[in-house]
């Protein structure tokens, strides 16, 4: 059922990283919100695809391709081409994300530079892309999605963790640069979310987590997707410059 609170505007969302999990779940959930969706991927075609299919089960049109994100020619491209399919772009989510985890004694410095160029960069090229459409319409939500691990860090994760916190202190700047034009800047961090970073958790290794987590159990995507809905909407309109945490209480 649609929300009357909600207030949507023309135009569409863009979302990186969108073919699969975390990614897949915000673009359906945008779509289900009522805005066309335009979303990127690395190269898993056939996931595409069906992302495609939920969007239009949603009754949206959608627009995808194959984008490397730490490309700022490519991602430029591919907001411009969806603005010309879609419609202007009133949501954009930087939710392209990879994992290279080793102890930084070990860490080999292309790991290093993979990790940082594709979630940091990726997130600065997207908000490059997109933010003065929005400061010249005077409207506009971008979200980037970062981690917990961002705040304090995590064993094995140095080149993650910088990434995330990097998109914080970048959401900040952002938030104070745009706000005066009616464009808001938030963060959505998620702890530990069922998706295909956490398939490869030993059993151990789970069950140590959860027990870390008040909540003592992993997240979904769509709750995740759920707290960008909230951002994106009309709902959050005095909100900017904001992490919001969807993490089951791990980082109390």
């Amino acid at each position: 059922m649609n929300d009357p609170t909600i207030t949507r505007e023309t135009g569409c969302a863009l979302v990186t990283g969108g073919s699969r999990g975390i990614g897949r779940a915000i673009a359906v959930q945008l779509a289900e919100d009522g805005y066309d969706v335009g979303f990127c991927y690395r190269k898993d075609h056939e996931a595409a695809l069906e992302t495609a299919q939920l969007v239009g089960r949603a009754g949206r049109r959608s627009f995808h391709r194959a984008v490397d994100v730490t490309d700022f020619s490519a991602v430029s491209d591919f907001a411009e081409e969806a603005q010309e399919k879609l419609g202007q772009v009133s949501v954009a989510v930087a939710g392209a994300g990879i994992t290279r985890d080793r102890s930084l004694a070990l860490m080999p410095p292309d790991d290093w530079s993979a990790v940082l160029r594709t979630n940091l960069d990726g997130a600065f090229h997207l908000s490059r892309a997109v933010l003065m459409g929005m400061i010249r319409r005077k409207s506009g939500s971008l979200i980037l999605i970062s981690s917990v691990a961002g705040f304090a860090g995590n064993a094995g994760q140095a080149n993650y963790a910088a990434s995330k916190s990097g998109m914080h202190g970048l959401a900040g700047s952002l938030s104070k640069e745009t706000g005066r034009h009616g464009v808001r800047v938030n963060v959505v961090a998620p702890g530990f979310i069922e998706s295909d970073m956490v398939a490869g958790l030993s059993v151990k290794s789970r069950l140590k987590a959860e027990q870390a987590i008040p909540m003592g159990r992993f997240g979904e995507a769509h709750q995740v997707a759920a707290a960008v809905s909230f951002l994106a909407s009309a709902r959050a309109a005095y909100i900017t410059g904001s992490i919001l945490r969807v993490d089951g209480g791990l980082t109390l």
